[in-house]
C-alpha cells in the first residue's frame, strides 16, 4: 500500500499525539494548513502539510515517516503470531512486532510504544491482565489501546480485563478479519 498522502484530523491528531480538538483548532486559525471536502464539513490535511506543522512545532515527524501504526502482538501460539503479523503486513498500514510472554511484553512496550498491543490472555509467565494493569499504570503508555485475545471467554473474566485496562476483547478462534476491522475502529482509521 502507498504511503497516505492526505489525513483526516483523527488521524493527524494520533501522528502529532496530540487531542482532535487541538488539530482542529490549529486547522480552523489557519497554523495547520489543509481543505475541507467538498460538500462537507471534513477537514483533510496534505501529508507535506502536515510534516511542516510537526516540524515547526518540534513535534517528532517519526510516525509520519513511517506512516504505519505500531502492533505488538504478544502470545505464545507461534502460528497464530504468524498468521496475525502476515495478515497486518499485507494490509500494509501496520508494522508488527511480537513477543512470546509477559515480560518480554512489558520491556518491548517500554521501548517500541506501540499504538495497539494485541494481547494473549493466557500467557506464560503473568496473565494478560497484569500486562494490562502494568501498561495502564504507566502515564505516558495512555494511547496505547489493547486487544485482548483469549479461548476463555466468561463475561466476568472480560469484565476484569476491561477494569483492568483493556480497549477491545476477541474470542479465540477469531476471524483476522474482525481482528483489522476492531482494530481500525480503536485507532480511527478507515475501515
Amino acid at each position: 500500500m502507498a504511503i497516505k498522502t492526505v489525513f483526516t484530523t483523527g488521524e493527524a491528531a494520533k501522528i502529532c499525539k496530540v487531542s482532535q480538538q487541538t488539530i482542529i483548532r490549529c486547522f480552523d486559525s489557519g497554523q495547520l494548513k489543509g481543505f475541507r471536502v467538498p460538500g462537507s464539513r471534513f477537514r483533510r490535511i496534505p501529508r507535506d502539510q502536515l510534516f511542516a506543522f510537526m516540524r515547526d512545532n518540534g513535534i517528532p515527524t517519526d510516525a509520519l515517516e513511517s506512516g504505519k501504526r505500531k502492533v505488538l502482538v504478544v502470545d505464545d501460539d507461534q502460528e497464530l503470531v504468524e498468521l496475525i503479523s502476515d495478515a497486518l503486513d499485507r494490509d500494509g498500514r501496520f508494522e508488527v512486532r511480537s513477543v512470546c510472554n509477559g515480560f518480554d511484553a512489558g520491556m518491548m512496550v517500554k521501548d517500541y510504544h506501540p499504538d495497539v498491543i494485541i494481547l494473549d490472555v493466557m500467557l506464560p509467565d503473568i496473565n494478560g491482565r497484569e500486562v494490562c494493569l502494568r501498561v495502564r499504570n504507566d502515564k505516558t503508555m495512555d494511547d496505547v489501546r489493547i486487544i485482548c485475545i483469549s479461548g476463555m471467554v466468561e463475561e466476568d473474566k472480560i469484565q476484569e480485563l476491561r477494569a483492568a485496562g483493556a480497549n477491545d476483547f476477541l474470542g479465540k478462534p477469531f476471524d483476522i478479519e474482525m481482528l483489522l476491522q476492531r482494530m481500525s475502529r480503536l485507532l480511527d482509521m478507515e475501515i
